[in-house]
């Protein structure tokens, strides 16, 4: 028989905008039944419900703003909820920002300690776990350095590496892995899996990969301007929340400008990149199968001898173990041979009929360039704010959905 390690009733959370709502709390304390009507009164979460069994792992995902950091701050208990009830049952070990926990003038050693009395544990049970904490994190060099002069991915790397090591009955991630290195957040998430699939330890996951979040959870909590909006399965979960996203608008004219003009001469401009399937309308999410199409519109700011432009599809880096983002598609466009002045502008259709991407994310790469790619004119890349190539696939059986594309293929049992 399953335990629920957390459950949570009809949750609410107050917070009053601005810099002095004090009247208004002595109102409430004293006089609720004459309680001053507040304009700036904002409910960051309104009649959350919902139960967690013990070792679930469970993605709580929804857009900036949408309550997830004051839903993990409530399990916590570093806040307390306005209305409703939660109870947790367990430990929590909890990573919602940099240093949680860490006294920024202790060394990363004492501060292993600290968490772990924090955690309830005796100073040998520390010390068992002691060199395994101190081999994953990776700060071997600096652990009796005060972790005051630690960077901020090397905060993080020791925290999780305390998190997961003091063994926690209910661990609590928001999205501070995002600080540490690719190859770090590889290892975290392959340690999650472990811990919730081996050890039976319940993991509340918020991160904004949504290909780590179905590959790490089995359950997923969307939830929109403080309202629990869907809760199941992870992959009809992340489905759910990309369909309730409005449409990006393709201009990129602005995004991360500074970067890319650190990378290349500047001399052509891209300023929007759009995507419409094959009736015509603005998507970034389309079906196995579907037609795709991508403009991409540019100006010339000085003149170049000629332009050509890269148009790259990459698997998502989370879906790849130990490696980079590999290369699904590789396009190459002759755009013009001719010289072009200051002031030209174009846009580049980029036809990709009957899609056969297999369901997941991929991000694009795109780079203007010279002929001979001696020169990069501008580039997009994953700094830049686009968004991602999203496939879906109406295919239910499971080795159908694996892997990247789809091949056509025959066969023969003989």
């Amino acid at each position: 028989m399953t335990t629920r390690a957390i459950e949570v009733e009809n949750l609410g959370k107050l917070y009053r905008l601005g810099a002095d709502g004090s009247q208004h709390r002595i109102a409430d304390m004293f006089m609720p039944w004459r309680r001053l009507p507040d304009p700036n009164e904002f409910w960051a979460l309104k009649n959350i419900s919902f139960n967690i069994e013990e070792g679930e792992s469970v993605g709580i995902i929804g857009r900036n703003g949408a309550g997830k950091s004051t839903l993990l701050k409530i399990l916590s208990r570093i806040t307390a909820p306005t209305t409703g009830r939660v109870q947790v049952r367990g430990r929590v070990g909890t990573l919602l920002e940099v240093g949680t926990g860490f006294h920024p003038e202790l060394s990363g050693r004492d501060n292993i300690f600290l968490s772990g009395t924090i955690l309830g544990l005796r100073y040998a049970e520390v010390k068992k776990h002691l060199d395994e904490i101190i081999d994953f994190s990776g700060v071997e060099k600096f652990i009796d350095t005060p972790v005051k002069r630690y960077s901020s991915g090397m905060q993080v790397k020791l925290a999780f590496a305390v998190a997961l090591y003091l063994e926690p009955e209910i661990l609590i991630v928001d999205e501070v892995l995002a600080v540490g290195d690719l190859a770090f957040q590889r290892k975290s998430l392959n340690r999650l899996n472990e811990v919730t699939g081996r050890d039976g330890r319940t993991v509340l996951f918020v991160s904004h990969s949504l290909e780590s979040v179905k590959k790490s959870c089995q359950r997923v909590i969307v939830l929109e301007d403080g309202e629990l909006k869907f809760d199941g399965n992870s992959e009809e979960g992340v489905d759910f929340y990309r369909d309730s996203v409005p449409f990006e608008p393709g201009s990129i004219r602005e995004s991360n400008l500074k970067d890319r003009r650190n990378r290349t001469t500047g001399d052509v401009h891209f300023v929007k990149v759009e995507a419409f399937d094959q009736n015509g309308n603005m998507t970034w999410r389309f079906k196995s199968g579907e037609n795709v199409r991508f403009e991409v519109s540019y100006e010339v700011v000085a003149p170049v001898k000629d332009l050509y432009l890269l148009f790259r599809i990459l698997t998502g880096s989370s879906d790849l173990e130990g490696s980079e983002s590999a290369i699904v598609a590789n396009i190459w466009i002759p755009v013009t041979d001719s010289p072009l002045r200051a002031g030209a502008r174009g846009t580049i259709e980029v036809n990709l009929p009957d899609i056969k991407l297999r369901p997941g994310d991929f991000p694009l790469y795109i780079v203007a360039s010279s002929k001979d790619e001696l020169i990069n004119y501008d580039v997009i890349d994953a700094n830049v704010n686009l968004p991602t190539l999203s496939i879906k696939s109406d295919q239910r059986v499971r080795a159908d959905r694996l892997g990247f594309v789809s091949l056509d293929y025959n066969f023969a049992v003989k």
